[in-house]
């Protein structure tokens, strides 16, 4: 299998169907890749249509899958429709998550269980399934947050329940080294989308934009690439969180 190529290669793309995740599932279809669009619920099913639409259009090869990541037996599923209609799963990029913004002491218990099952619990069933069902020499990269490299309140079961997968993602590495796999997580800055945006203060914003060495808000065009080259050329490259947010955040 060609490392350094996705032309033919079969992608699960986790939150697929727009954002960061739609433009990863039409960037890596335009390079000959096949997509499995992942969407949530029925609240995403048009934009997951319309971005196998739009690769459609462009001679691509995709299909849309709803489920909700937080049920272990969805997220078999989804790994079983893309097996089937591919016959083999070579790369798996899950951007699912979900971020909430509130001080520590006004957190309820359910936002609690809630962002472990969306941020946590969803990374590492994904990353267990892709260990099961992605071919030898496959890529699994997981999309976390800069946060994991700040020091700030306020975002205590984002920052709190995307820094597991940090260890996932090392965990998964040693365990799936042996057949070629390599699982990488990929940690943006606040990224310029509506997922950023609900949550924030125009005077937060300011800030933001402001914090970044390069200036301005991270943008998907600026990840995709990094991630593209993790599940090809960067094969080499495992077991690593890789923060790409202009110096936002760094260790």
């Amino acid at each position: 299998m060609n490392k350094h190529s996705l032309q033919d290669k079969a992608v699960i793309v986790g939150g697929g169907a727009k954002n960061l995740g739609g433009l990863i599932s039409r960037t890596f279809a335009a390079q000959g890749a096949r997509i499995c669009v992942h969407y949530n619920s029925g609240a995403t099913r048009a934009d997951a249509e319309k971005t196998v639409a739009e690769i459609a259009a462009g001679g691509g090869d995709a299909f849309a899958v709803q489920g909700d990541f937080t049920r272990v037996a969805d997220v078999v599923r989804v790994f079983a429709a893309a097996r089937e209609r591919f016959g083999g799963i070579d790369v798996a990029v899950n951007t699912v998550g979900k971020v909430l913004k509130k001080p520590f002491a006004d957190t309820t218990e359910e936002e609690y269980d809630s962002m472990a099952a969306i941020n946590s619990k969803a990374a590492y069933f994904f990353i267990q399934e892709a260990g099961k069902q992605l071919n030898d020499h496959g890529k699994i990269c997981t999309i976390v947050t800069s946060l994991l490299a700040a020091y700030t309140g306020l975002y205590s079961t984002y920052g709190g329940m995307k820094a597991p997968v940090e260890h996932f993602t090392r965990a998964a590495s040693k365990e799936f080294g042996a057949r070629g796999i390599s699982v990488t997580a990929v940690g943006p800055g606040p990224m310029d989308t509506p997922f950023f945006y609900g949550q924030e203060t125009p005077e937060a914003v300011t800030y933001h934009k402001s914090a970044s060495a390069l200036g301005g808000l991270t943008k998907i065009e600026d990840i995709v690439p990094l991630i593209q080259f993790l599940v090809t050329d960067g094969w080499w490259i495992t077991g690593q969180t890789i923060f790409a947010n202009g110096g936002y955040t760094t260790r």
